[in-house]
């Protein structure tokens, strides 16, 4: 096992990994900007090193500052938790080249899953059922015209490079298809540098299901379930939950193993999630999250495993040590992700914390890196906590959430509090009949 894990990330994520080693017995170093020399994880951490200034390109995303900090405080492992550099194959790479471990999957398999149309091929050679559409990239107008011609409206146009709805825009007649072409490229050039776009059927009411999966060195790979990821707001999830309301037990051991059975094929190890939209009761897979997600507690509360705690375990040769049948699944668990924005206008509200209280009792978990008196920078997500409630069900989960959502009390700056109030009393939200689009109509007015 290691002695001595870096931390290469920040906020609320960079406190649970740090969780998971303490409990491990495992030290931990932090790196943090200068905007950051007073975050709650750089405080708790055994070791930290300043890396840059507040940009995160000087700071978070500088490849060579973090690995000279593993390197000055000997640390054997490197854990890139979530955004930042946790699916740059370029970072993993250089970890592994100079003798640190990157815990999670191999520098290949990130640099496969990274590139969408690279990825689609890839699970249509798993077994994995695609969206209908371009069987590589899109290059001109006239091509989209003629593909979108024999698919059939509407159609959706992404980023091949994309990520968090960037590069990404939907034509539903072919007067609309020029400029939704002209602008995904436009936007893909600017976020990745790549304008490389490719083109899809666009569903018109899917839910965002998406299979946690665990994979060790040693040919074992279980999946934990799925999360119903469907609350978003252009393209960013707001609230997710386990299991989905909208899967049955057929449809559930059904995408499991036809999880569990690609990655088998792909030779994947560590933490991954499969995510599809599942319309009409098909799954369609859009694209595999070679690392670690926002979202991982509410699987964590449903299953009862560390899911950190298993990626070090995988990244140091540990086998899984249990099987699929030996899984087993109880309750419900939802998360509300709470950002430091005005909730009815999403600007952002960064700024210093007043009075700081979190909701507790039972089934109540909250991750953050927030105390009274911090000042959350201007220069990175505006997400600044993550309640997650579970309870023996559905309706007994939704009553406690609401009870700790009451509770939180976060002064000084705004937040989503306010707005996830308002979706957790909405009838199509209890009775969990909503779609990826549900949330868009709400906050627009348009429904």
């Amino acid at each position: 096992m290691f002695d001595k894990i870096l931390i290469a990330n920040r906020g609320e994520i960079a406190l649970r990994i740090h969780r998971a080693c303490r409990e491990m017995g495992i030290k931990t170093v932090a790196v943090h900007s200068t905007a950051d020399h007073d975050a709650m994880h750089v405080r708790l951490a055994d070791e930290s090193v300043c890396i840059g200034p507040p940009p995160a390109r000087d700071s978070y995303l500088n490849k060579a500052a973090i690995i000279a900090a593993a390197t000055i405080t000997n640390a054997d492992a490197i854990h890139p938790g979530y955004g930042f550099l946790s699916e740059n194959a370029d970072f993993a790479q250089m970890v592994e080249e100079h003798g640190i471990c990157f815990i999670g999957p191999s520098a290949d398999h990130i640099r496969m899953m990274g590139d969408k149309i690279t990825a689609k091929r890839a699970a249509k050679e798993a077994g994995l059922p695609c969206v209908p559409g371009s069987d590589g990239p899109v290059e001109s107008e006239d091509q989209a015209l003629q593909l979108a011609e024999e698919m059939g409206y509407p159609v959706l146009i992404k980023a091949t490079a994309g990520g968090g709805g960037k590069g990404m825009k939907h034509a539903r007649a072919p007067e609309q298809l020029r400029d939704a072409f002209r602008l995904a490229r436009s936007e893909a050039k600017a976020a990745f540098g790549n304008a490389e776009v490719y083109m899809e059927k666009y569903l018109q009411h899917p839910r965002h299901i998406e299979i946690q999966i665990l994979a060790d060195n040693h040919g074992q790979v279980v999946h934990l379930g799925e999360r119903d990821c469907s609350l978003q707001r252009k393209h960013q999830k707001v609230l997710e939950e386990a299991p989905s309301p909208a899967l049955n037990a057929d449809a559930r051991a059904r995408i499991g193993r036809i999880a569990c059975d690609a990655i088998r094929r792909l030779g994947y190890r560590n933490a991954g999630t499969l995510e599809f939209l599942y319309e009409d009761g098909e799954f369609y897979f859009i694209e595999m999250n070679t690392r670690l997600q926002v979202e991982h507690p509410v699987t964590e509360a449903i299953c009862g495993i560390d899911i950190v705690r298993e990626q070090i375990r995988i990244a140091a040769g540990a086998p899984l040590g249990y099987a699929q049948e030996d899984i087993r699944f109880s309750g419900h668990a939802i998360e509300c992700r709470i950002n430091a924005e005005d909730p009815e206008t999403f600007a952002p509200s960064p700024g210093r914390i007043g009075g700081f209280h979190t909701p507790g009792g039972l089934g109540v978990r909250v991750d953050s890196g927030l105390y009274s008196g911090y000042r959350v920078p201007p220069h990175y997500d505006s997400m600044i906590a993550k309640l997650i409630v579970s309870g023996g069900s559905r309706n007994e989960c939704l009553m406690r959430l609401r009870r700790a959502l009451g509770e939180f009390v976060i002064e000084g700056i705004q937040t989503t509090i306010p707005l996830q109030n308002r979706l957790v009393s909405e009838p199509d939200f209890i009775n969990g009949d909503y779609d990826i689009h549900w949330l868009e109509r709400l906050v627009s007015g348009g429904k």
